[in-house]
């Protein structure tokens, strides 16, 4: 079966206003910004990033059979003459406008989602939602920024009927030029907690700059807002004044229009039963946690919008699955039996810290296994970092956690506000902290690892997969 194209070259030309060079194929199935990535016949775009330069890997991509590479006027001297080139003025301004021209392309809706925490998540939910009722394009991983945002618009399918866009920030007027290039139908906003409250300094500024994204909203078009936080007045007002048509609430709150009525949280999935926009539905979660259960609401909600089916929608949702660092679960093999390891090793901030902590909390454990908790430092907390730190005390026991261990000097707080009995183990640096956890994992235990991303929790998880997985200690043998 032939590959259906993503864009024609020439129409690429026309939206970058670009010029050709060398050999150029007739159409490109796909873009990428990542030689080690391209896949035979895409688009090399080469983007000047904060370290590297893609105009350095300009022959790698052609090596690696990318049909073509776009590249800056100032740099083309460089290729040769008969390298296959667009040639733009500035390659991510030529990417920006080819996002521009698949949003004017598509004929389907749009949903935009913003928020201090469970982006990612509500994407992939959308995802797998509208995913059962139309072809649905949705951002890679988590590209909400500047080159991701345009990235995943100009990935987009014109034959879509859903585009799911994931809009992130850690600084005032970041979204505004995001959400102008996507035009959601509906924007979405998952919640306000204290992320990247080192930029902000309240948690009403950040609410300002998340409101940001009902500028672009489409006219006609809705907003979907957490009604169980302190910023939803600020919020609902600032998409009023935006001009945005509708807009609508979920959360615990009674006078939500998105509301669980009854959930059940078990250790590995959730049922819920709730109304939605005046429905009501009963459904099945394949993730656990009640932050999943509230953004169910808003994904159920935004999806009825767009004109989704709403029991198919909510069927649906009995497939989601945490993914690699979100809260992926992996059976650890030990010598006498198992262990239980939660991935979520990706970020943190205080809320998704509190929510990987209570999720740990319901996971019940037998013999004399344990609840342990492998924690690394949550940046970009500005003055506040410690008392927020310390202040997880209260989560860990409240969740019955047994053992934790911290890493780095923020957690050192949260560390010397631990009983006795609870501190596992410190190191100022989660490497320095790899092996205590080896050491300390024993048959029947639940271990988490969270972190943020700099805090370098990710290479804890690899080292316990690799030890106490099967199919990772297979794969060592075959490759090592």
């Amino acid at each position: 079966m032939t590959e259906r194209p993503l864009w024609t070259v020439e129409a690429m030309a026309t939206a970058m206003d670009a010029t050709s060079a060398g050999p150029l194929p007739l159409s490109i199935p796909g873009i990428s910004i990542d030689t080690r990535t391209v896949a035979p016949g895409e688009a090399f775009f080469a983007i000047k990033g904060d370290n590297r330069d893609g105009h350095d890997f300009v022959p790698a991509a052609l090596e690696n059979r990318a049909a073509l590479c776009v590249v800056a006027e100032d740099r083309r001297v460089e290729f040769p003459k008969d390298a296959p080139l667009l040639v733009v003025p500035d390659v991510l301004e030529g990417l920006r406008a080819l996002g521009r021209a698949a949003r004017a392309r598509l004929k389907g809706k749009v949903i935009g989602i913003t928020g201090s925490v469970g982006k990612t998540g509500t994407k992939e939910m959308l995802r797998l939602v509208l995913s059962h009722q139309g072809e649905t394009h949705a951002s890679a991983a988590s590209y909400n920024n500047h080159w991701g945002v345009p990235l995943s618009l100009a990935l987009m399918p014109k034959q879509a009927r859903f585009g799911v866009f994931e809009i992130g920030m850690n600084h005032h007027g970041e979204i505004t030029p995001l959400t102008a290039l996507t035009r959601p139908h509906v924007a979405v906003v998952t919640t306000i907690a204290p992320v990247h409250l080192e930029f902000f300094g309240t948690l009403e500024a950040i609410a300002d700059a998340k409101a940001e994204i009902f500028s672009g909203v489409e006219p006609g078009g809705s907003a979907v807002i957490n009604a169980d936080i302190a910023q939803f007045g600020r919020l609902a007002a600032a998409a009023r004044a935006a001009g945005v048509g509708q807009i609508v609430s979920f959360g615990e709150s009674e006078a939500a229009d998105a509301r669980a009525l009854k959930v059940s949280l078990q250790v590995e999935t959730s049922t819920v039963h709730a109304r939605i926009l005046g429905h009501e539905v009963t459904y099945k979660l394949g993730a656990p946690g009640r932050h999943v259960v509230d953004n169910s609401l808003a994904v159920l909600s935004a999806a009825t919008l767009l004109g989704a089916d709403l029991a198919l929608s909510g069927l649906a949702l009995a497939g989601l699955k945490p993914p690699a660092g979100r809260g992926e679960r992996v059976t650890l093999d030990l010598p006498g039996g198992t262990a239980l390891l939660i991935d979520e090793s990706y970020n943190a901030n205080p809320a998704s810290m509190r929510a990987a902590l209570a999720l740990l909390g319901q996971v019940p454990v037998k013999g004399l296994g344990r609840r342990i908790a492998v924690l690394g430092d949550m940046l970009e907390l500005g003055p506040e970092a410690q008392t927020l730190h310390a202040s997880l005390a209260d989560a860990v026991l409240g969740n019955a956690i047994d053992a934790v261990y911290c890493a780095g000097p923020l957690m050192k707080s949260l560390w010397d506000a631990l009983p006795s009995e609870r501190r596992g183990g410190y190191a100022e640096a989660s490497a320095a902290l790899e092996a205590q956890v080896l050491a300390a994992v024993t048959v029947n235990d639940a271990v988490m690892v969270k972190g943020s991303l700099g805090s370098r929790m990710g290479p804890i998880v690899k080292a316990l997969r690799r030890r106490y997985t099967r199919s990772e200690q297979e794969q060592t043998l075959v490759h090592g």
